[in-house]
């Protein structure tokens, strides 16, 4: 078919066509879904099972290790991660990165299913385990509530009706409120009086255990209706408990229990999470989103719906924003439009001045138009808008202009040779159709290991490679059909006739690449020479570059992780928490503190690492007024913890970008004593303190912390009938409260604790005054009787496993203030890590960014070669020469050159995005050495002599060449302002500008001693 002819001669389809991408992009781009970050699936799922009263080590050898065995089964298993600790085991269960995720429900189902059957082996008291296969998810709008003088089941009852409407909003998928903290029925026993009156205290747990309860009466016929029984005797009060008899049977006095207790309702004394925002006692809301939506849309409805909510807020209350999700993807995508158009702007300026108005206006106006469509099939693919997204249609920019160049090149060349403009848009598209096609194929398979990849680096980034996909596809569709036809309206006049050949190529940029060309293969071997070895120095030099794998976040904020002391009880942590909260608060350039205490929060943001349950531990996330500022508040922050918080052991760090890591350098221990694992541990800890690049040493399992262990005399207690359960229940209800029973409130169900009042709460040291049931004597006995002394000891208060093994992990983290980057720190710390000797049987891996980074390029190189292997044999069959193949693909290792040199000079790091710019250059390289090479080959088969057709080709090939890097390396320019993007703008604009030089200079060169043929040397 020709094309040139249809689109020109018919012009109906090509009006069409372009008004189809003018106005369908247009109504795309508004369509498209709108994120900050793509999304990529946290494949993971918690195990949570309690075992109450168990050690640490029981609950790992009786639950831990008995689930872990059963998981284990599952063939779509990549680690289980497991943390056990006194009454909790909890097991984080990883799922193999070749599945995505629309196979993890069906995998959560199997899971559930195996914990389930083996829940059925748990020993007494444990259990049941519970599942939570949404502990991915996002809560992209994260709210605090909080009310001076409200208690916290006052903030709760309306944080629960803001859930029941927000959860309604269209888009929303689910609302949470964290927080909550448990209310309680208590009933404070005076055990002096049980004991005068002769009661058991058993018989106070029975009664409150069983008049509440709900069971089935029955029902009765009477005449036609069927009537049933429900018995009285419920509380509908908590005062009624105080009417509730409990005087022995038989007795002749009644004694109630308002008598011996005082009866209360009151929150849980020891809570198990603590949130507060700007120094306010607070409950938070979480909102996610549903899939595949414009998160911008969904959060000005929700913004909507809450203002009108304001009616039903009581006075006092208020509604804060700790992380907005819209707000934050309508400014990031902005800013990445607002780059995109910057960018189009720039390259067609740029084919304005360098290609003249009318060839400028042609390749502008196309380049337009196929961004326009890419949208189109963006929205057909499902593909929203975000930061990769965006920023790859932002690096294919230049690429977009390279077939629109050649084809408006060719056609303006062929009418100033006195061609009509339909003979010159046939013959510029019989000679580069097929090699432009290879060409542009050769592009896209560059950035196929990214888009091919299976772990989450490779979903979080893979869009770059479908974007890229589909933009330069559309590209050379629309330089075949389109530029044809705009370039026969736009080149009817104005178009002088070339005086001869080398008129056409006379300017001084020509000539003096001409003089150039010529001298560069008159010194073939030395040209040569010179280029191996730069290559030898830019590699020595590429060792200098600073190594990473994804930059930090724009967003101005930053976290303020805190450990205390294994042990530390949730109320000390969060008194210790509130102090540093209200010095934050004190600084200027802070705008707000959120502040959670016993877990992580909510998970926010995808990157976010939910810390999960810890009474030692509590982060503060704090927002400032500007990035600018980071470096200097977490400066501060650093310094004012270190002299006003000894016993804080603070993490501070920026937002990330892409998958988490728990901390930048980690190192693995594996064995079976504890004992050994903690000397490992300590020589560890010892070689990365010695690194002053590194903050924050630690390990995993903490420090061992205080347990009393009542000394039970089995054989005194067997004499006067009181068991090991007997006195585990009176420390129970003597010091925290033993829950007895259930009180029904409306919605909730409250526990009911019995428990000593506080002036019978005996000091630890007053244990001997406690006194102890005894059912067999009905009477109590004092507490020493049974047991011998409490002595206080040290354990393991967190047991660590990984993949079935006790492992416990060492973690740094660099300043917050270092400049370098963790592979640098690495780098220092490897070979004394490595020294440290192992005994037998246990193992030392790494872990951290390392590890991520080296799974990360491994997921990717594992699909470059079969890429690499496809661009080659494209290569060959466009030339149906293995020669001449290779020539091109000289240029490739030598881009490494211009790489080095534009890392070293801006200071970038060589991170994950800057490899994939490395890719993306290989492409871009072949792709401008076909187009050359093709030329060549136009030129010999027109009859010139081999020396001649290169040389002419090449100088004809200049300006295609020269402005597709040109346009290229100016589109780059706004990406170099945003960090997730700059370490790969540097590298391409830097590699190619380099290896433009290596197009015209080394190809033509290589060629030369290629094929060697003599002709090619002489003139």
């Amino acid at each position: 078919m020709n094309i040139a002819r249809y689109s020109i001669e018919r012009p109906t389809s090509s009006w069409i066509l372009l008004l189809v991408l003018l106005i369908g992009g247009f109504v795309a781009l508004q369509s498209l879904g709108r994120l900050e970050d793509p999304e990529f699936t946290i494949k993971q799922a918690l195990v949570v099972t309690p075992y109450p009263g168990a050690s640490a080590q029981q609950v790992e050898e009786e639950v831990t290790v008995l689930l872990e065995n059963a998981l284990h089964e599952l063939p779509y298993i990549k680690h289980i991660t497991s943390n056990s600790m006194p009454g909790r085991s909890q097991i984080m269960v990883e799922v193999r990165e070749t599945f995505r995720s629309d196979a993890l429900p069906q995998i959560w189902d199997e899971l559930r299913r195996k914990i389930n059957d083996q829940s059925r082996n748990l020993p007494p008291g444990a259990g049941p385990a519970m599942v939570q296969d949404d502990f991915s998810d996002v809560y992209g709008v994260l709210l605090a509530i909080t009310g001076d003088g409200y208690s916290l089941p006052a903030l709760y009852d309306h944080a629960k009706y803001l859930r029941r409407e927000l959860a309604l909003v269209p888009g929303v998928a689910k609302v949470v409120i964290s927080g909550k903290q448990q209310e309680q029925v208590v009933a404070e026993v005076s055990r002096a009086r049980l004991a005068n009156l002769g009661i058991p205290p058993q018989r106070i747990y029975e009664l409150l255990s069983t008049q509440n309860t709900i069971s089935d009466a029955g029902r009765v016929r009477l005449g036609n209706d069927a009537v049933r029984f429900a018995t009285s005797g419920e509380f509908t009060s908590v005062e009624q408990l105080n009417t509730l008899i409990i005087s022995n049977p038989g007795a002749r006095e009644q004694i109630y229990l308002g008598d011996v207790a005082n009866i209360y309702r009151q929150e849980q004394p020891i809570p198990s999470h603590i949130l507060h925002f700007n120094g306010e006692p607070s409950l938070w809301l979480g909102v996610s989103f549903t899939r595949d939506v414009n998160v911008v849309e969904v959060g000005a409805h929700l913004r909507e719906r809450i203002e009108e909510l304001n009616y039903a807020t009581p006075v006092g209350m208020e509604l804060h924003s700790i992380y907005n999700q819209p707000a934050e993807v309508e400014s990031s995508v902005s800013g990445f439009l607002n780059n995109l158009a910057q960018a189009v702007v720039i390259v067609i300026v740029a084919l304005l001045l360098t290609m003249g108005l009318r060839s400028g206006f042609l390749i502008g106006l196309v380049l337009l138009l196929t961004v326009l469509g890419t949208f189109i099939f963006m929205a057909m693919a499902g593909i929203n808008l975000h930061r990769v997204s965006l920023g790859a249609l932002i690096i294919a920019l230049g690429m977009l202009v390279d077939n629109a160049i050649v084809i408006t090149e060719g056609m303006l060349v062929g009418v100033q040779r006195g061609q009509t403009r339909l003979r010159a848009a046939q013959n510029v598209l019989r000679q580069n159709a097929w090699p432009l096609l290879g060409a542009t194929l050769i592009a896209i398979l560059a950035f196929a290991p990214i888009g091919l990849s299976n772990d989450a680096t490779g979903e979080f980034a893979g869009s770059l490679f479908w974007v890229l996909l589909i933009s330069l596809s559309l590209s050379w569709l629309t330089a075949l059909l389109l530029i044809p036809f705009l370039g026969e309206r736009l080149f009817r006049k104005g178009i002088k006739p070339a005086e001869s050949e080398e008129a056409l190529y006379s300017n001084p940029v020509y000539s003096g690449y001409r003089r150039l060309l010529k001298t560069a293969l008159r010194f073939r071997l030395l040209t040569m020479g010179l280029m191996g070895v730069l290559l030898v120095v830019s590699v020595m030099g590429f060792m200098q570059v600073k190594q990473s794998f994804f930059p930090s976040s724009n967003t101005p904020v930053f976290y303020v992780d805190l450990w205390y002391p294994q042990g530390t009880d949730i109320r000390a942590t969060g008194e210790d928490i509130t102090r540093a909260e209200a010095w934050l608060l004190s600084q200027d350039g802070i705008e707000q503190v959120a502040t959670t205490v016993g877990q992580g929060a909510p998970r926010f943001t995808l990157p976010y690492i939910v810390e999960m349950q810890h009474e030692n531990y509590g982060q503060l996330i704090v927002r400032t007024e500007n990035t600018d500022i980071l470096p200097s508040l977490m400066g501060k922050t650093r310094d004012y913890l270190a002299n006003a918080h000894p016993d804080a052991r603070p993490k501070i760090r920026r937002m990330e970008i892409g998958p988490p890591v728990k901390a930048a350098i980690e190192v693995r221990y594996s064995g079976a004593d504890p004992d050994i694992l903690r000397q490992l541990s300590a020589q560890a800890q010892e070689v990365l303190s010695r690194e002053p690049a590194l903050a924050y040493v630690r390990d995993n399992w903490r420090e061992r912390a205080k347990v009393l262990r009542p000394q039970f005399n089995e054989t005194h207690a067997r004499r006067v009938g009181i068991s090991k359960q007997d006195v585990d229940d009176l420390l129970l209800a003597n010091f925290r409260g033993k829950r007895v029973g259930i009180y029904r409130d409306g919605t909730e169900l409250l526990p009911i604790l019995v428990r000593a009042p506080e002036s019978e709460r005996v000091y630890l040291e007053q244990w001997q005054d406690i006194q102890v049931f005894s059912t067999a004597l009905n009477r109590y006995v004092p507490m020493p009787q049974v047991v011998d002394a409490m002595p206080l000891e040290w354990e393991d208060q967190v047991i660590h496993r990984r993949d079935r093994k006790r492992t416990l992990t060492v973690m740094a983290d660099p300043d917050p203030l270092f400049n370098g980057t963790p592979a640098q720190i690495f780098s220092n710390i490897e070979a004394e890590i490595m020294a440290i000797p192992l005994p037998a049987g246990y193992e030392m891996a790494w872990g951290g960014e390392h590890e991520a980074s080296g799974d990360a390029q491994a997921a990717v190189f594992k699909t470059l070669p079969l890429g690499y292997l496809a661009m080659f044999i494209i290569t060959v069959l466009l030339f149906s020469s293995v020669r001449r193949a290779a020539v091109i693909w000289t240029t490739v290792p030598l881009s490494i050159i211009g790489v080095t040199l534009g890392l070293l000079l801006t200071n970038q790091a060589f991170s994950f995005m800057a490899l994939l710019g490395i890719l993306s250059l290989s492409g871009m390289l072949i792709k401008n050495g076909i187009v050359l090479l093709e030329q060549v080959l136009t030129e010999e088969r027109s009859g010139k002599s081999g020396y001649q057709a290169l040389v002419d080709a090449s100088v004809s090939r200049v300006r295609p060449v020269g402005m597709a890097a040109v346009t290229t390396i100016l589109g780059m320019i706004p990406l170099l302002f945003d960090e997730f993007f700059a370490s790969m703008a540097v590298t391409i604009m830097f590699g190619l500008g380099f290896a433009t030089l290596l197009t015209l200079i080394v190809v033509p060169v290589m060629y030369s001693l290629v094929m060697r043929k003599s002709e090619y040397t002489s003139s």
